[in-house]
C-alpha cells in the first residue's frame, strides 16, 4: 500500500510540475531588405547576395555567384556577334560556348566591395558584394600584357640557341597562352568596344614559329652494328612527333648516334639480352644537345636473336608512354 500511495505521489508532482512549465516562443527572424531585394546590376557593376556558414563563405558564395551570372551574359553576347574577318584570327574567335563557361569561372575576382555583412545567427552570415567590371578587366589585361612581355623577352633570347631550344621554348610557349582566346572573349563581355585582335595576333605569330620550327627542323640516325634494330623505335618516335627524318645538313639538322652493348645470359629458362643503350644527339656544330643511357633487358625462350628483338619492343613502349623526347634527352 505504501508504494501505491509513493507512485502516486510522483505522478501527482511529475504533472503539476508540466502543468508549470511555459513555452518558448522564438520570434521568426525575417531577411532584411537589402537580402532580399538588392540593386539591380548595371552596364559597369554587378551586385549579388550570398550567404554561408561564415562571412568569408558567404563572400566566396555571392563571388561565385556573381561569376556564373557573367559567364551566361558573355555567352549570350558571344552568340550574338558576327565573325566578318578571314583567317588564323578568325578561327581563334570560333571558339565553344561551353569552352567561354568555363573560362569564365576561373576568374578569380580581387577586387570587390562588401556592401553589406549580417550575421544572422545559426551561424548564418548574409553579404551583399559588389564588382565594379571595369576593374575585372583591367586586371584580365594586366595579366595578358605581363605574359605577353617575358614571352617576347624570352623569344630574343632563345632566338640565339639551337633550333631543340627554340622548339621546346614555342611549344612551352603555346601551352601557356592556350586559355587567351577564351580570356578575350571574357574581356569583350566586359568592355565591347575591346579590340582582341592584337592580342590575337601574338597568339598566331606563337603558333607560326613553332609549326615552322617543326617543318624544317629534322634529324638522322646512325647506328652500331649491336644496335641496328634500335632505329626503327627512335624514327617511329620522332614520326609520330611530326618531326622529318632524312640525310642533310643545316642549322637545323641533328644528328642521332645509337650504341648498344648486350650480353647474353640464361635465367630460369628464359635467354635475356642484357643491353647498355648510349644515346647522342648533336647540332651541326657536331655539340651534344641530348644525351641518355638506358638499361634494358630483353627476354625470350625461343633463343638469343628473340631476345634482341624483345629490347627494341621494350624501347619502343618506353617511348610510347614517357615521349621521344625523354627517351632522346632532348627538350621538344
Amino acid at each position: 500500500m505504501k508504494i501505491f500511495f509513493l507512485a502516486l505521489l510522483l505522478s501527482a508532482v511529475i504533472f503539476s510540475g508540466c502543468g508549470g512549465q511555459k513555452r518558448v516562443v522564438v520570434a521568426q527572424k525575417t531577411y532584411p531588405t537589402w537580402y532580399e531585394n538588392p540593386p539591380m546590376s548595371s552596364a559597369n557593376e554587378m551586385y549579388e547576395v550570398g550567404e554561408g556558414s561564415s562571412k568569408k563563405e558567404a563572400i566566396n558564395n555571392a563571388l561565385s555567384m556573381m561569376i556564373s551570372t557573367l559567364s551566361v551574359s558573355i555567352e549570350s553576347t558571344y552568340h550574338s556577334k558576327t565573325v566578318e574577318n578571314q583567317g588564323s584570327i578568325a578561327d581563334y574567335q570560333k571558339t565553344v560556348s561551353n569552352e567561354i563557361k568555363s573560362d569564365v569561372k576561373k576568374i578569380r575576382i580581387s577586387h570587390y566591395d562588401v556592401l553589406k555583412a549580417q550575421d544572422f545567427g545559426f551561424k548564418k552570415y548574409l553579404v551583399l558584394v559588389k564588382v565594379d567590371k571595369k576593374k575585372i578587366f583591367q586586371g584580365l589585361k594586366q595579366e595578358l600584357n605581363q605574359k605577353f612581355d617575358l614571352l617576347d623577352k624570352r623569344a630574343k633570347s632563345v632566338q640565339k640557341q639551337n633550333a631543340i631550344k627554340q622548339i621546346y621554348f614555342y611549344k612551352e610557349a603555346k601551352k601557356s597562352i592556350a586559355n587567351v582566346p577564351n580570356t578575350l572573349i571574357v574581356m569583350k563581355g566586359l568592355q565591347k568596344s575591346f579590340d582582341e585582335n592584337a592580342y590575337l595576333k601574338k597568339v598566331v605569330s606563337i603558333e607560326s614559329h613553332y609549326n615552322k620550327l617543326v617543318d624544317n627542323i629534322s634529324f638522322s640516325i646512325k647506328a652500331s652494328r649491336e644496335a641496328k634494330n634500335l632505329q626503327a623505335p627512335i624514327r617511329d618516335g620522332l614520326s609520330m612527333r611530326k618531326l622529318q627524318i632524312k640525310n642533310t645538313q643545316g642549322k637545323m639538322h641533328f644528328k642521332i648516334t645509337i650504341s648498344s652493348k648486350i650480353e647474353k645470359a640464361n635465367a630460369y629458362g628464359f635467354t635475356l639480352a642484357r643491353s647498355a643503350i648510349s644515346i647522342n644527339v648533336k647540332d651541326y656544330k657536331g655539340t651534344i644537345v641530348g644525351s641518355n643511357k638506358l638499361n634494358i633487358i630483353g627476354q625470350s625462350t625461343q633463343g638469343y636473336a628473340i631476345a634482341k628483338e624483345n629490347v627494341a619492343i621494350k624501347l619502343q613502349a618506353m617511348i610510347e608512354k614517357e615521349g621521344i623526347e625523354k627517351v632522346l634527352g632532348l627538350e621538344l
